[in-house]
């Protein structure tokens, strides 16, 4: 414990000094900074997709410093430290654990998470769909609302019905189609992709991190495509979509 507090002492002086003699971190402000937090989140995230942990170190890392440059210039603006941050969260978590602090009997996790929103509206939440942020991506966006939708019983029982929601507005989305309305079409795409999420949360499976796992896929195998072409002296411009459809085939049989 000794340790943890002389090494985080030890980030807090470094951030001093470079907030005191440092021209670049000397100019930062909450607003020049959040655009580098939001990437640091996403560079984190990536990490955890490939199952980096050398990566994830590093990332943990570069959120900590910025948590502690918040701090720093809350404290000049005299509103907040490090530890009210600190002492916030703490306090915090003792009070919505009261399963841990106190005498709430819980049987599972599904308890825990209900008894948390619970508490989240005694607080002055005015809906349990409050928490969820408004600049989250679509696709995390939806599973936490539906998330938080489920821990006031809005859910389906099981997956087989959550899948003839998902057919049913696959279903409106070509009638959609059909009426050449595009208004319509994308408010149908839309309902089908948030039905597909809510099935993926059935399946236990995040959805943007089975989308990103994809992308990476098709990111890997175009570019080997790519290398394939160019290795026999063809160019993708001039390529028909048959031809690079063997290639993409022949490279996914191959599964490298």
């Amino acid at each position: 414990m000794n340790n943890n507090s002389n090494e985080f002492d030890r980030l807090i002086a470094i951030m001093e000094e470079l907030r005191a003699k440092c021209p670049w971190d000397k100019k930062q402000t909450i607003q020049s900074l959040r655009q580098q937090t939001l990437e640091e989140a996403y560079e984190l995230a990536d990490s955890i997709t490939e199952n980096d942990w050398n990566a994830i170190k590093e990332e943990l890392g570069d959120l900590l410093l910025h948590i502690v440059f918040y701090s720093k210039i809350a404290s000049e603006e005299n509103l907040f430290t490090i530890k009210d941050v600190i002492n916030g969260i703490c306090d915090k978590l003792i009070a919505r654990h009261p399963h841990i602090y106190g005498d709430v009997q819980v049987e599972n996790e599904e308890d825990v998470k209900r008894n948390w929103e619970k508490l989240k509206l005694k607080e002055g939440k005015k809906s349990v769909l409050s928490g969820v942020p408004k600049t989250l991506p679509a696709l995390v966006k939806a599973m936490r609302l539906q998330e938080k939708a489920k821990q006031v019983g809005f859910e389906w029982e099981h997956k087989g019905q959550v899948w003839e929601k998902v057919e049913e507005e696959a279903r409106e989305l070509q009638e959609a189609i059909q009426l050449n309305n595009q208004q319509k079409v994308e408010e149908e795409f839309g309902d089908l992709m948030f039905s597909m999420v809510n099935f993926a949360r059935f399946l236990k499976i995040d959805a943007e991190n089975a989308l990103e796992l994809t992308n990476k896929k098709f990111i890997h195998r175009f570019t080997k495509m790519e290398e394939q072409a160019l290795s026999k002296g063809k160019d993708l411009n001039k390529m028909s979509l048959e031809e690079m459809d063997a290639i993409w085939n022949e490279i996914k049989q191959r599964k490298s």
